[in-house]
């Protein structure tokens, strides 16, 4: 089992789960869900996420044995067989949907374009640009989608937190691409650091981050919440603009901080906080 952990990396499952428990509680008041609700809606995000990264680690493991950064993960070192990566991505596709089976109907017609969403981005970079954006999107779903497993309707609010999360994303998968900028050149894949260069990228990481930061402070403005939400949103632009002084062009040393710890300890503290300000 530790070995399918490490496969889809299950602890960088914080970066988009505090934004669906965001949407969660956006519509906890109005709707009074169940606590089960909550337990489908974080078993959805779970098994979600292990389709899409065991899909990603199956269909790119030739890819990634060419490249030294990622010979030795699971696949392509042989420690899990490209057959059992395939069987435990279908595995968590089908638990995905039977979950929101449990859920309500408007979740369950829409899963399997989530479904869709989640495992396409895996082919996007052999032909795009823009596959950071389509991460991005697939991040996105969390927050509007546990609104909706609760509400059964859209609103504004969940939006524009989907809205932050497909920016968010966007901007700090282009940051860690950068770290294969020779290989995927030299390999003919696309990314946006292959189409602008290494300081085009964080030029528009920038300014997706910049964005990011304004529907952070819009968000309050039309949903009103407690005041302390302005801790939590300090504290996640502060974060979200400090893994920027750790990434220069010709220095990817503190990639990994930049990438994983800022956006990681960013995205717990923000969602927590803004829980709370939802509950108050």
């Amino acid at each position: 089992m530790l070995k399918y952990l490490k496969l889809v990396k299950f602890s960088h499952t914080i970066f988009a789960m505090p934004f669906a428990i965001i949407g969660f509680f956006l519509a906890y008041e109005n709707y009074k869900p169940s606590a089960w609700i909550f337990l489908f809606i974080v078993l959805c995000m779970i098994f979600a996420r292990n389709a899409a990264m065991g899909f990603n680690r199956y269909l790119d493991s030739n890819i990634d044995k060419k490249n030294h950064r990622t010979a030795n993960r699971e696949v392509p070192s042989g420690i899990i067989s490209g057959k059992n990566a395939l069987i435990f991505v279908v595995i968590n596709s089908i638990l995905f949907i039977l979950t929101t089976c449990l859920i309500n109907n408007l979740v369950l017609l829409l899963s399997p374009i989530a479904l869709f969403v989640i495992l396409f981005y895996s082919y996007t970079k052999r032909f795009t640009s823009l596959c950071h954006f389509v991460l991005g999107i697939g991040l996105a779903l969390a927050p509007i989608g546990a609104y909706l497993s609760v509400s059964s309707s859209f609103d504004w609010v969940p939006f524009v937190f989907s809205v932050i999360v497909l920016l968010w994303v966007s901007g700090f998968d282009i940051i860690y691409a950068m770290q294969d900028y020779d290989f995927d050149k030299k390999e003919n894949l696309k990314s946006v650091p292959v189409f602008l260069g290494k300081k085009g990228s964080l030029i528009l990481s920038s300014i997706l981050h910049i964005s990011t930061s304004i529907l952070v402070i819009y968000v309050n403005f039309i949903a009103d919440f407690h005041w302390i939400y302005w801790i939590g949103a300090i504290i996640y632009i502060v974060l979200l603009f400090y893994q920027h002084t750790l990434v220069k062009v010709n220095d990817l040393s503190k990639l990994n901080i930049a990438f994983f710890s800022t956006n990681g300890i960013g995205s717990l503290i923000y969602g927590a906080i803004t829980v709370v300000s939802i509950l108050i």
